[in-house]
């Protein structure tokens, strides 16, 4: 039995669902869970040729032999979470996915508050999709649960119980979270974060695993980084540099530019201390070094990128075990057995 949980080590866009899909494709876990915010995030999957961008749905689900699950924690707009349903319907995800009866309801009312909100949509950089609006309306308990919603009085289960059971029964599980360490509510930019705590162990809350059940915590980071939206961003590169280096990049949600910066190697130190990793998967390798793009073989890397691998273990303190040189699964170079 092992219990995963997978974060972003920056400001989100690490390339966690690539990640994903790759660690629940291979190690096919029984149960995929979702933690994290809500559908203001999002993740992009590429499967077998074809490209996914989803916003609540477990980015595991190309595993069509786990159960997937959406944590208590989880702000659910019923709107996408049944597009997301129909969307991805070949995967059969209707028959295996669950929203906890628990997990709070956004609103139309929730989006438009957002969008009209000169601090959040202009300020700090919203992505309108009504998530802080929703989690205030959760922490002053008038918020809707999933419980009493009609349209998803078939997708509702006991989140906790069935992921515990699971463990009990040897069984693996993974955790998605989503977002990044730079965006959490108490550890990233204040105030140009998200509207509450994005580290493994609020993930774990999310989906209602104790901490002593945990197992590892995967720090995802970029090659480079990227944030959408105001706030601080000391390494960052004018768009024109970004251009020259072949990294220009859009938000998955809001289609929004993304800024680009360089490494931030301070930055994945605290992630990885604050989130407890015990793994890195270092993403966009190719994008940066483009001699390497769908490399499998740690060998053939040059010895600049494995500098600079070597770098990032010797400040974090955190193996570098996953190494994705391109978008689809097979562009991975997997160092896992190494540890054992």
């Amino acid at each position: 039995m092992t219990c995963s949980v997978l974060v972003g080590g920056g400001w989100g866009d690490e390339g966690k669902g690539k990640c994903i899909t790759y660690l629940c494709h291979y190690d096919k876990p029984s149960i995929i869970a979702r933690a994290g915010v809500g559908p203001n995030a999002g993740h992009s999957v590429e499967f077998n040729g074809e490209k996914y961008g989803l916003r609540l749905t477990p980015s595991g689900f190309v595993h069509t032999g786990a159960k997937m699950f959406i944590g208590a924690g989880v702000l659910v707009d019923p709107e996408v979470f049944l597009h997301e349903m129909d969307y991805l319907n070949k995967y059969n995800v209707k028959e295996r996915t669950f929203v906890d009866y628990r997990c709070a309801i956004i609103e139309e009312q929730h989006k438009e508050r957002d969008q009209a909100s000169d601090h959040l949509f202009k300020k700090i950089g919203s992505t309108g999709t009504g998530c802080g609006p929703a989690n205030s309306d959760r922490v002053m308990r008038t918020a809707k649960l999933a419980s009493e919603i009609p349209d998803l009085e078939d997708y509702t289960a006991d989140v906790p119980l069935q992921i515990n059971e699971a463990l009990d029964e040897d069984q693996d599980v993974f955790i998605e979270g989503s977002q990044g360490f730079g965006l959490s509510l108490y550890y990233g930019t204040y105030p140009y974060v998200t509207s509450k705590d994005t580290t493994a162990s609020t993930a774990a809350a999310d989906v209602g695993v104790g901490p002593t059940r945990i197992d590892d915590v995967i720090a995802v980071f970029k090659s480079y980084i990227t944030r959408v939206g105001e706030g601080p961003f000391p390494t960052e590169i004018t768009q024109q540099k970004a251009e020259e280096m072949g990294l220009e990049e859009y938000g998955t949600v809001t289609g929004r530019r993304r800024r680009v910066g360089l490494f931030d190697m301070e930055m994945a130190k605290e992630s990885c201390m604050i989130n407890g990793a015990t793994q890195i998967a270092l993403t966009c390798v190719d994008r940066l070094y483009p001699e390497c793009e769908r490399s499998t073989d740690y060998s053939s890397l040059k010895p600049e990128i494995k500098r600079f691998i070597d770098e990032i273990e010797g400040e974090t303190g955190v193996p570098v075990t996953i190494i994705s040189t391109g978008p689809d699964l097979v562009d991975t170079i997997d160092l896992r057995d190494e540890l054992l």
